[in-house]
């Protein structure tokens, strides 16, 4: 089904709903779903067709929202674009992907090459003297959605293109795993242009609750009097942003102990960051690993972390998870290995990049670059991402074993480990660490000697104030990588 047909139905059967909440801004479905259908008339009127694809650069609002429902409704392929990119970023994505239009925020320079559509002209409500009536409904059984880029990292995101039927199995996810349903106020505090900010979004909706919308950039100390006044029941957070909530006193965090799901994912929490999440924000808290490429990959529950408090839990719904090795046969449990995973949620190939794609997918399996292993009863557990791995000396070192020991330092807020170059090894560890208070590197690096082999121990610390990132709270470990090269 085309998945704008949901909005037709709630129009109908609950119209006073609210399916949107934007500070003093709320919309019930009625309104929304007439909203959609006249963003959709417009973008029809603009000469665009099913299977076009249309860049989407633009704040997260409720235009925003209504783009993304509009061009579903036509089978338009929406391209995701980070309106925080600066010209040249967006130009490089316009090269490689070639969008028939680009839709951007008003007073937006013009991409050169590339129509640029307003959003304040396409996403309003209906205009005085504007044609009514119904808007084209895109069907068929492989209806294209989007271009679910990836986090970008390591360069150029990646698009690999997702039908409505594989999204719809995302969202099946949603509600047979973490209980997404039309009673739910879900609060949007991540972009919208960031993968599960926006599948998130768009399966809340799809099911009939409320979506509230809270965008960054925004004070950490804001979101539980924000949680508060709308009455929210579940949020989606990055652990950059957990954990500068952890950083706030209880009185302020009290709000938030009464949600029903507290969903982390982007990358995985540290074992004594679930226990402190769990017993200082909220005990309902449900890590949950997935991709771009395929969405979900595993849940792990509250029961789940007491059991195996540094694992990212088992398989979801219609999800099935190998490790391999490097002939890709599947490895007995206990051992390290690239994770690999395939489902009816998960894309088959990246757009327009032959040589990502080959190395990603492979015989109906996804490959998301991490190592993990298994134990016999299916937990997973991630050792690092492959492309990070530090070979010091012909032996391996996954970087997360070694974060995982700084993080538990007192006086440690974030941190990253990283392979630097050395003409003896070929790579020594090497640690960037923010602090909470006073600490000098000679008292981390003999932290890790404490508790670490002495190959692991990294060689040198270097203190920062804050740490590169993404648009999804991702490290760029490239980045830091470079400041050596740079030296």
């Amino acid at each position: 089904m085309n998945l704008a047909e949901a909005l037709d139905f709630h129009a109908r059967s609950q119209p006073d709903k609210v399916a949107l909440i934007k500070g003093d801004e709320v919309i019930d479905y009625r309104s929304f779903a007439a909203r959609v259908r006249g963003c959709a008339r417009r973008l029809n009127a603009a000469g665009l067709e099913p299977g076009a694809l249309v860049g989407v650069c633009v704040k997260d609002t409720v235009g925003h929202i209504t783009v993304i429902y509009a061009l579903a409704r036509l089978g338009v392929v929406m391209l995701p674009m980070d309106v925080r990119w600066n010209e040249e970023e967006k130009l490089r994505l316009v090269a490689h992907f070639k969008p028939a239009a680009v839709i951007v925020e008003p007073g937006a320079e013009e991409l050169s090459d590339c129509p640029c559509l307003s959003i304040d002209t396409l996403a309003g409500e209906t205009l005085a003297g504007e044609a009514g009536g119904d808007a084209p409904m895109a069907g068929g059984a492989e209806i294209p959605l989007l271009l679910s880029l990836s986090s970008g990292t390591t360069g150029r995101p990646k698009g690999p293109r997702i039908t409505h039927e594989q999204m719809l199995c995302r969202f099946r996810t949603h509600w047979i795993n973490l209980g997404f349903n039309a009673d739910d106020r879900y609060v949007s505090a991540t972009p919208l242009y960031f993968g599960g900010g926006r599948t998130f979004a768009m399966s809340v909706l799809f099911a009939g609750g409320t979506l509230v919308l809270f965008p960054p950039p925004f004070k950490v100390h804001d979101l539980p009097p924000e949680i508060e006044r709308v009455k929210a029941t579940s949020i989606f957070l990055v652990p950059t942003q957990l954990r500068k909530l952890l950083e706030e006193d209880a009185s302020v965090l009290e709000a938030m102990s009464s949600l029903r799901l507290l969903i982390s994912s982007g990358s995985p929490l540290f074992p004594q960051e679930r226990v402190e999440i769990r017993e200082r924000i909220c005990p309902n808290l449900i890590e949950y690993y997935a991709s771009t490429e395929g969405g979900g990959v595993s849940i792990s529950k509250p029961s789940d972390q007491m059991r195996h408090g540094d694992s990212v839990g088992r398989a979801i719904f219609a999800v099935e998870i190998e490790i391999v090795g490097d002939d890709h046969m599947a490895l007995p449990a206990g051992q390290i290995g690239r994770l690999r995973y395939r489902g009816p949620g998960v894309a088959t190939a990246y757009f327009n990049d032959e040589d990502a794609s080959r190395d990603a997918f492979r015989d109906g399996w996804f490959y998301p670059g991490d190592l993990a292993e298994r134990n016999a009863d299916g937990f997973v557990f991630l050792r690092g991402r492959a492309k990070d791995m530090i070979i010091r000396g012909g032996v391996n070192i996954h970087p997360g074993e070694v974060e995982e020991i700084l993080s538990t330092h007192p006086q440690v807020s974030e941190t990253a480990v990283v392979g630097r170059p050395s003409k003896v090894l070929g790579e020594e560890v090497a640690a960037f660490v923010v602090a909470k208070g006073n600490v000098e590197p000679a008292e981390l690096i003999a932290w890790c000697k404490e508790r670490l082999a002495p190959y692991k121990v990294p060689v040198e610390v270097v203190l920062r104030d804050g740490l590169p990132k993404n648009s999804s709270g991702k490290v760029l470990k490239k980045d830091l990588v470079a400041l050596f090269a740079a030296v």
